[in-house]
């Protein structure tokens, strides 16, 4: 019996269910589908590409070390599966369940078509605790640590050898993308990353990770490893666990750290569930009453100035600056991006929302959606956060340092006018435009206008539905509808942006 072993986002020979199952049962023919359909996509990078080229060739080291090979094919995965499954004699497919984009969903359903017609059996298998079709939301949490708890399956020490021809790995896929700081795909990264986060960075991780410039180090950067699996989640949630149990009954910063660390490694199942189970929400507004909000063609001088980082806002445009170069930002200040370009600048979620799913290298689009959506008010239950730019930059890089690293035409500025260079007397002399909006009035207006969709009548009963689908069943009393009172300070488990 001879298996096709077919790896997508699960980049790693560890904690491999699809590998496991396949391996158990007779030979395994292991294979990469470079699909340059999907990397012409609107929502991907030449930088998600090249983080996924050093995935996929530490991926093919590790499997040639153990005897076997990875079978490299570019084109579309049903061509290049029918292929395989001729040239090996394949009785057998095997992979992992994805939650992916629109694209990769038409593809899956596309490849599930083909195998029933060939008569060749499908196995996928989950690799995280997202769950395909019906099942009790009430009691997921419940399921997904039942799930985290489950023994990591070791990697095989052995595979047979592979004596297929591969295509050349593509040097890339989609049209040049400067990343100069780009994160370095790989397991062996992965690995190194999350050794350090829980022995050294990770301990000031509670305290740092709203900040631009100490979060760079201070969170775990494992991101990207997870979208494209070069370590499966429960690989993480169980040695930060175990690094728990070692710390327990310091008082040096560890052990808050890792508690939040956890909630977020929860929190990422929890907003991948939500696409999952309404894929709509990747192009549909989550609540149906506020489709049409915002006009469908956007203001292009606006939308133009905030891809560039020249709003004339300071920290959005050093936040901005920065994502360019670097492919992250930290939790924060990805919702300050979203929400000033949602309310301040007025800009519909789905095209800011798309351009920043390019410029993360860590695109996970089961979060990222979710979060466009809760940043831009659209969800109809979750309280609205329009964060003050100007603020936050006080707030978030309180020396300046951070804003001055990536706007070097404010280094005249003194301080003191820094995150408001237009109140400076040199303001006329600098090479940075002036704010193209009044951050006050801007937020006053859009405010005004996701109220008044709030109070109709109507909105109650779509709300509902919303929360019975998608809501977290830790605090069901947070999602609020038509409901102006004040609100306490959020707990820390409800910053809702999964980048680790």
């Amino acid at each position: 019996m001879t298996a096709l072993v077919w790896f997508k986002r699960d980049l790693r020979l560890a904690d491999h269910a699809a590998l496991t199952r396949a391996a158990d049962r007779g030979a395994v023919v292991p294979v990469c589908v470079v699909e340059p359909e999907y990397w012409a996509l609107p929502d991907v990078s030449g930088r998600q590409y090249a983080f996924l080229r050093d995935s996929v060739t530490c991926l093919r080291d590790a499997l040639r070390a153990i005897g076997s090979d990875l079978v490299i094919r570019v084109g579309d995965a049903v061509a290049e599966l029918d292929r395989l499954a001729d040239e090996t004699g394949a009785d057998a497919l095997f992979s992992h369940e994805e939650t992916g984009n629109a694209w990769t969903f038409a593809r899956d359903r596309r490849v599930a078509a083909w195998a029933r017609g060939r008569g060749l059996p499908w196995q996928e298998l989950p690799q995280c605790a997202v769950i395909r079709g019906a099942h009790d939301r009430d009691r997921w949490a419940a399921q997904r640590n039942r799930w985290m708890a489950q023994p990591i399956l070791p990697a095989p020490r052995s595979l047979p050898p592979v004596d297929l021809a591969s295509d050349p790995l593509p040097d890339a896929m989609t049209p040049a993308d400067t990343c100069p700081d780009r994160q370095p795909g790989g397991r062996a990264a992965a690995l190194q990353l999350l050794g350090g986060f829980l022995t050294e960075r990770g301990r000031t991780y509670r305290k740092d990770m709203s900040t631009p410039l100490q979060g760079a180090t201070a969170c775990s950067r494992l991101s990207p490893h997870l979208a494209l699996g070069t370590l499966s989640l429960r690989e993480v949630v169980r040695a930060t666990a175990a690094r728990q149990a070692e710390l327990r009954g310091t008082r040096d910063g560890w052990s808050g750290s890792l508690k939040s660390f956890q909630s977020r490694l929860a929190w990422r199942d929890h907003f991948m569930q939500k696409l999952e189970d309404e894929p709509e929400l990747e192009t549909r507004c989550l609540h149906r009453a506020y489709e049409g909000l915002r006009p469908a063609q956007p203001d292009a001088a606006r939308l133009d100035a905030w891809r560039s980082g020249e709003t004339g806002l300071p920290f959005v445009d050093a936040c901005m600056r920065s994502l360019h170069a670097t492919g992250w930002l930290n939790f924060r200040m990805r919702s300050m991006l979203m929400s000033v370009a949602s309310y301040h600048l007025w800009l519909d979620w789905r095209v800011t929302g798309t351009h920043l799913a390019r410029l993360f290298t860590d695109y996970e689009p089961g979060i990222h959606w979710s979060q466009c959506q809760m940043q831009s008010g659209t969800t109809g239950i979750n309280t609205l956060r329009i964060y003050n730019p100007v603020k936050q930059g006080h707030d978030q890089d309180p020396t300046g340092a951070f804003t001055r690293r990536w706007l070097p035409e404010l280094a005249a500025v003194p301080d003191a006018h820094l995150q408001e260079p237009w109140t400076w007397d040199g303001a006329a002399a600098l090479r940075y435009p002036p704010p193209i909006v009044d951050v006050a009035a801007a937020a006053r207006v859009a405010r005004a206008a996701i109220w008044s969709v709030r109070r109709d009548p109507d909105f109650r009963e779509e709300a509902a539905r919303v929360v019975r689908k998608h809501a977290s069943r830790k605090d069901p009393k947070r999602h609020f509808v038509n409901d102006r009172a004040p609100r306490g300070r959020p707990k820390d488990s409800r910053q809702m942006s999964l980048d680790l």
